[in-house]
């Protein structure tokens, strides 16, 4: 059996770094290397060779600046059709776009579930140059260029970045935490990886929606958390009739008591990547 070549643009990043050692389990199934995409010396690499290209540079959810607008659409968008073209050019069979639940908008104070139907609204530039990026690349799209967008929702494991650090380090100091009633779709990185590994492995184009098999309300996590450290940590409604009302204002008490899931159904697939459920991905994340 001949060995599947993978690309991954976007040196050093999360999830490339995780994929990599996540298939080194395979080590006769997978050959797998990672390149820059800064500045111009990635379009003298021979792409041909690869079977698949797995796109993960961009510029993360970092700023609302409006002077990072241009930038957000310069990387997210234009330099992600670039490098689809170039791969498509160069005889790449499969390109692979890391997109994001975000272009459907930010969270909110109600259960808002995503399905097939639900049309992406982008809240701010970041999504929607995800989105812009989605549309560009699909266009370029054959039966010998096959194109799949992954829509994760939160991404997190053990060294994430984003909120998942900054929640567990509030489990391990805080003796009380919001008892919120919130329900989130979220992703741990195993699966993620093997999400990606068998998209690949079947040479899948189309829309995808991974996510963990269970929604995450944000107090039990952090109780989950506090628990695996030897922490006892109170969960109390005192506070919710003043968070309630910031929900959808307030940035970060947005991202942490906010609603946003995805439709289990959407995200089903025909074999299981959602090989860590919650308490086990919460303990390999520590």
């Amino acid at each position: 059996m001949s060995k599947k070549r993978i690309l991954i643009t976007g040196t050093g990043s999360y999830v490339g770094t995780n994929l990599i050692k996540w298939l080194n389990q395979w080590p006769d199934q997978y050959v797998i290397e990672e390149i820059s995409v800064r500045g111009e010396e990635w379009k003298k690499k021979d792409f041909s060779m690869f079977d698949s290209v797995l796109h993960v540079a961009g510029i993360a959810h970092v700023s609302t600046d409006p002077k990072m607008e241009e930038q957000y659409y310069k990387v997210n968008r234009d330099l992600t059709i670039e490098v689809a073209e170039y791969a498509k050019n160069q005889g790449v069979k499969q390109f692979i776009f890391m997109s994001s639940i975000i272009v459907y908008g930010d969270s909110s104070s109600y259960k808002r579930i995503i399905d097939g139907t639900t049309v992406p609204e982008p809240s701010n530039f970041y999504g929607n140059s995800k989105l812009q990026a989605e549309e560009g690349i699909k266009t370029l799209e054959n039966e010998s260029f096959k194109v799949a967008v992954i829509r994760p929702p939160m991404i997190y494991g053990k060294n994430s970045k984003g909120n998942y650090p900054k929640l567990a380090k509030a489990a391990k100091v805080l003796p009380l935490f919001p008892d919120f009633d919130n329900v989130r779709s979220m992703l741990h990185i195993d699966n993620l990886s093997e999400f990606l590994r068998l998209i690949v492995e079947n040479e899948e184009r189309g829309l995808f929606f991974p996510q963990n098999k269970e929604y995450v309300k944000t107090s039990e996590m952090v109780k989950d958390i506090a628990h695996l450290h030897g922490k006892d940590i109170k969960l109390v409604k005192i506070f919710n009739f003043v968070l309630k009302p910031m929900i959808g204002k307030v940035k970060i008490v947005n991202k942490v008591f906010g609603n946003l899931i995805y439709d289990m159904e959407i995200s089903g697939y025909k074999e299981d990547y959602q090989i860590r459920n919650l308490k086990e991905s919460v303990k390999k994340s520590m």
